[in-house]
């Protein structure tokens, strides 16, 4: 079997400990906020991150571009690898195409490696689920192509469910309309929301006060497992500087079902500068997205 390695970018929101101790390959998205631009080599810490946007601040982000992919995958060829590339949702950002993009130059001047890169129409630790059942799938000795047609197969059985605490951030991101967000915030109406199968967020209700909300997520779980109820012992969770909830989260979640692997982290500061802080995330395998 020919060596291979899976690489995506930190969208995924999984721990750095999960891509070193796995040997997966992270390119990183940017950030900039209160005038100063932020790469992988200065991130915030989380909370002050999030503490900042709660003082006014509002963060803008910027896309992969090929040059960062190729950065990334050039030194994987380099060393004889052939690269399995699960890319955030194409439906959220332009970093997908900048990945294909490089790939199919790479291509050219690395004719003995192989280069798939996925669109896992994923976002946050729902592309970080994928990732993971990819990776287990590597590590048990599964080639690359039979890795890459799991993923495509199976990356619509992705369930994400989230709420936010304030649709503000929605708002400003073009999520919602200001009306929304608005009377929204003057009603304690906290959206609960999914990402559909062209990667894209999507409303799914709208439940007064944030407790309610969190609820509301392991309730949808329930509808949303299917066939997967039985076989379901992976949850991810991901959150927005709000980690109490989230273990909360996945203690009503285990009373229900028998869940041995569990990650919960914050969502990045690419997607929580759209989300905003107090954003939870629950992740699993179901029959519809």
């Amino acid at each position: 079997m020919r060596n291979y390695i899976i690489t995506t970018d930190n969208n995924s929101d999984l721990p750095e400990s999960y891509y070193s101790e796995h040997g997966i390959g992270c390119t990183y998205l940017s950030y900039s906020m209160n005038g100063v631009n932020y790469t992988h080599d200065n991130f915030l810490p989380v909370h002050e991150f999030y503490d900042s946007m709660r003082n006014g601040a509002l963060p803008t982000t910027a896309q992969v571009n090929p040059e960062n992919a190729r950065l990334m995958m050039e030194p994987y060829l380099k060393q004889g690898l052939d690269i399995l590339h699960i890319a955030f949702s194409s439906g959220l950002s332009g970093t997908y195409n900048s990945t294909r993009i490089a790939a199919e130059e790479l291509a050219e001047e690395y004719p003995d490696r192989k280069i798939m890169v996925i669109d896992s129409l994923a976002a946050s630790l729902g592309q970080g689920l994928l990732i993971h059942y990819a990776q287990k799938k590597k590590e048990a000795g599964e080639d690359m192509e039979t890795v890459a047609a799991w993923v495509e197969e199976h990356k619509n059985n992705i369930v994400h469910l989230f709420t936010v605490d304030d649709l503000n951030h929605l708002y400003r991101g073009g999520r919602v309309s200001r009306t929304t967000a608005f009377v929204g915030s003057m009603l304690n109406i906290k959206p609960v929301m999914h990402v559909d199968e062209e990667g894209k967020l999507i409303p799914v209700g709208k439940i007064r006060g944030r407790k309610k909300s969190i609820l509301e997520l392991a309730r949808l779980m329930d509808e949303r497992i299917g066939s997967y109820k039985d076989s379901c012992d992976t949850i991810f969770i991901s959150h927005g500087d709000c980690e109490d909830e989230a273990h909360f989260l996945e203690a009503k979640i285990k009373e229900k079902y028998q869940i041995n692997t569990v990650i919960i982290n914050p969502v990045g500061a690419t997607i929580g500068a759209h989300s905003g802080p107090g954003t939870l995330a629950l992740f699993f395998l179901g029959d519809t997205k």
